[in-house]
């Protein structure tokens, strides 16, 4: 079996093996260390001596002795180790409970900032390393095994114990699971720092955690919604940039660089779900997506309907974010005018982002303000801390003084 394969079913077994040893011990950071020293013996040995008959149950196997050795060299107290004692063999520790998405609901703990929640769920729901995680994330391997350490520790003081919410408590905890997903998606598709537009690994990885979410609540419309937003935004990586890494904005990009089937599966999911309702902010951000992909060139895109489409989520979903999406999806239907007066009631709001400034820019090129653009792509580059889209903006300046002539400045 190869590596890349084994690598696979670890992540897909993580949680499974995590949620059996939450059952019997009890002890979220200790059951976590050892699910990761398991996966890790079973990434040496799998390879090359071939899968166990069954795999589950011998990383619980494994998993159930390392917890066992902590327990011994942990806790002194003989009432724990009489509890060690009683603790049934190792071999009958593999039950057919797959308690993934309780190990999900606990990784995005109320308690835990989304900093915190991403990283304990990329590693214990996702089965990364904390060294790929802190790669990921461009730090230091021991700043993430701290932010870890400190989050797994939350949880064991709060208490929590290791079940689903209750139907009263389901919504909210719902809420931010998707909540943390969707970040690690964004991280992934536009990471915020770094050489790197994109961090594929991360996005794939927000993918592959909302597929099993979706296939455990296949009736929760917004873990639909959120599935077929990514999909459909994924879909078009491989045109977002040049071959030099170099960004390449949506309205320019070569459609038959699109991936047709993942836009299909998009398409097809968000087509099935809305009408099942209720409709929530992920199943229409997704909508507005496909709009986006269904159209043969940029001048074709139904923006109309983008608009129409955003005035239901900003019902939704009011933030800033949606305003300024909102108003730009204004300034292609009624002018540059229309939008421009939309963005200013976000200028308090969104003044340390670059997207404002971008946004803003574009509008004014738009109305033929060429110097007023080239001022606010200079000051959206300069706050802006990827550098693909520093670059893009920092260029797009220049091609425009260019156009202007001299007396643009």
């Amino acid at each position: 079996m190869t590596d890349a394969r084994v690598e696979d079913l670890l992540r897909d077994l993580a949680p499974q093996v995590l949620g059996a040893l939450m059952r019997r011990y009890d002890d979220f950071a200790a059951a976590e260390d050892a699910v990761q020293e398991a996966l890790i013996a079973a990434a040496e040995q799998w390879p090359e001596q071939g899968l166990p008959g069954y795999p589950r149950g011998w990383l619980i196997q494994v998993a159930s002795r390392r917890m066992t050795d902590h327990l011994r060299k942990e806790q002194a107290r003989r009432r724990r180790e009489d509890l060690v004692a009683a603790q049934p063999a190792p071999d009958a520790v593999a039950p057919d409970t797959d308690d993934s998405l309780t190990v999900l609901f606990m990784c995005c703990h109320p308690a835990l900032k989304p900093a915190a929640a991403i990283a304990l769920t990329l590693r214990a729901v996702g089965g990364l390393s904390t060294a790929e995680i802190a790669s990921a994330f461009l730090i230091p391997e021991a700043t993430m095994a701290q932010r870890i350490s400190r989050a797994k520790q939350k949880i064991k003081s709060s208490g929590l114990p290791f079940r689903l919410p209750t139907d009263a408590e389901r919504p909210e905890r719902l809420r931010l699971v998707l909540h943390v997903l969707y970040l690690i998606f964004n991280e992934g598709y536009t990471a915020t720092a770094g050489p790197a537009l994109a961090r594929v690994e991360l996005s794939a990885e927000a993918i592959r955690l909302t597929r099993a979410a979706h296939r455990l609540l296949p009736h929760e419309s917004e873990v639909a919604g959120l599935l077929a937003l990514m999909l459909l935004i994924d879909a078009r990586r491989p045109a977002r940039t040049h071959a030099d890494g170099t960004l390449v904005p949506l309205a320019e990009q070569d459609r038959s660089r699109w991936d047709a089937d993942t836009i299909a599966e998009g398409i097809a999911l968000i087509t099935e779900t809305l009408p099942a309702g209720p409709t929530g902010p992920y199943q229409v951000q997704a909508a507005i997506n496909a709009v986006h992909d269904e159209a043969k060139d940029a001048a074709d895109t139904d923006w109309p309907q983008i608009l129409a489409l955003y005035g239901v989520l900003e019902r939704l979903s009011d933030n800033p974010m949606v305003r300024l999406n909102h108003a730009i999806a204004a300034a292609m239907v009624h002018g540059p005018a229309n939008g421009l007066a939309m963005l200013e009631p976000l200028a308090d709001k969104l003044s340390g982002h670059h997207r404002l400034h971008a946004v803003r820019a574009h509008l004014l090129e738009m109305s033929g303000d060429e110097t007023a653009a080239v001022a606010e792509y200079r000051a959206a580059s300069n706050k802006a801390t990827s550098l693909p889209e520093r670059h893009y903006l920092m260029d797009r300046a220049a091609q425009l003084r260019r156009q202007a002539g001299p007396d643009v400045h």
